[in-house]
């Protein structure tokens, strides 16, 4: 039987025009549109199961942070002559001495000045009370005590009830997760190159050099952000405790420590934090005493961002302002208070490790030591 040719064309002219539908411009669009659409995809239903469990996966990332920032502790006692065992378990025990240290007098000191701050909450509340009277923005007694009956109803409810059987709920997982975080951290320390050559051992083998790079430039990222980190909480946060030692509010040096886990959390982290001080000085030393702690906030915010941020951390922490609020939207809409934490060294390591697995991280290197050597 003779082959059937299509009207106006040759046999198997059907064929070249349907290849031809993703050969041209829109066809490998379309293509691409569709590999776009399935990486997506991929990277949801991971985030989805991520967010599953947090319980396991928070710990395990916090742990991987400090044992970035901790590494070079244990290397530096390993190098004098320490066996790596009895260096990491010093390393260990000074970081856990440290934060109860903190922890426990942060505690003793407010249970110490509670009496204090509860005798100036009273007066501090009358005066309070006399300027939203007669302050420029006047407000009725009616309305103070419609706002104080809702507070109080709100406390009186079962929605309160509820909420507070959530928090001691969330207590108790905060407490499991610190435990599993110092199990997981302990064998970081003591086994992480390990644990990195076998999940780097199942990639193929022209791609593992690539990726141990990355892995070290990543663990370099990460320790000399949360190093840099650190001490600009501490800069802000000694600011601000020296401040409210000399003006005389109470609880200083705990207020001080909470403006320093605020200062984990970039740009604006910090400010929120210090708004409790500002808030505690209203209410214990008056407006005036308020104001005055509020412009040291300001000062000192002013200060990290334009002189300890690019000394401490901008060769380190190459990221737009605008990438890592961002950073923090996501985390904070993700996982809360400690998605805004995670978010900017989550966001640091993913861009290292980009940069490095596409060689720009080389080429900026090389591009940086050119004109190094042409300045010299």
């Amino acid at each position: 039987m003779p082959e059937t040719t299509p009207a106006g064309g040759a046999p198997g002219a059907s064929r070249p025009g349907l290849a031809a539908l993703w050969t041209d411009g829109l066809g490998r669009a379309s293509i691409r549109s569709v590999q776009t659409l399935a990486v997506i995809a991929l990277a949801w239903v991971i985030l989805w199961a991520l967010t599953r469990v947090p319980l396991v996966v928070i710990p395990v990332v916090i742990a991987v942070i400090l044992a970035a920032a901790i590494s070079p502790l244990v290397r530096w006692l390993t190098g004098h002559a320490w066996p790596r065992a009895l260096a990491v378990v010093a390393s260990f025990l000074a970081i856990l001495a440290v934060f109860g240290g903190v922890v426990t007098g942060v505690v003793f000191l407010v249970r110490s000045q509670w009496k204090e701050l509860s005798v100036r909450a009273v007066a501090g509340v009358d005066q309070l009370h006399g300027f939203l009277n007669n302050g420029p923005f006047q407000v009725s007694d009616e309305q103070i005590n419609a706002t104080r009956d809702s507070v109080e109803k709100f406390f009186t409810s079962s929605a309160f009830g509820a909420e507070a059987l959530t928090g001691v709920r969330t207590a108790a997982e905060i407490l499991a997760g610190i435990v599993l975080m110092a199990v997981i951290l302990f064998f970081f320390l003591k086994d992480g190159e390990k644990i990195r050559a076998f999940l780097i051992g199942f990639l193929p083998a022209n791609h593992r050099g690539k990726a141990d790079l990355a892995a070290n430039r990543s663990t370099v990222v990460l320790g000399g952000y949360v190093r840099g980190t650190a001490l600009i909480a501490a800069s802000d946060a000694l600011i601000v405790g020296i401040a409210l030692l000399i003006l005389g509010v109470p609880l200083a040096l705990p207020l001080a420590v909470f403006v320093f886990i605020g200062g984990f959390i970039p740009i604006v982290g910090a400010t929120a934090a210090g708004t409790v001080a500002v808030a505690v000085a209203l209410i214990s030393n008056g407006p005036v005493t308020a104001l005055i702690v509020l412009a040291v906030l300001i000062g000192a915010n002013q200060l990290e961002h334009h002189f300890l941020q690019p000394v401490l951390m901008g060769r380190v922490l190459s990221i737009h302002g605008l990438a890592i609020l961002l950073a923090l939207a996501a985390g904070t809409m993700l996982a809360g208070i400690v998605g805004a934490l995670l978010a900017v060294p989550l966001t640091a390591v993913s861009w290292t490790v980009i940069k490095t697995l596409s060689g720009r991280d080389d080429a900026e290197t090389d591009a940086v030591d050119e004109s190094e050597g042409a300045a010299v």
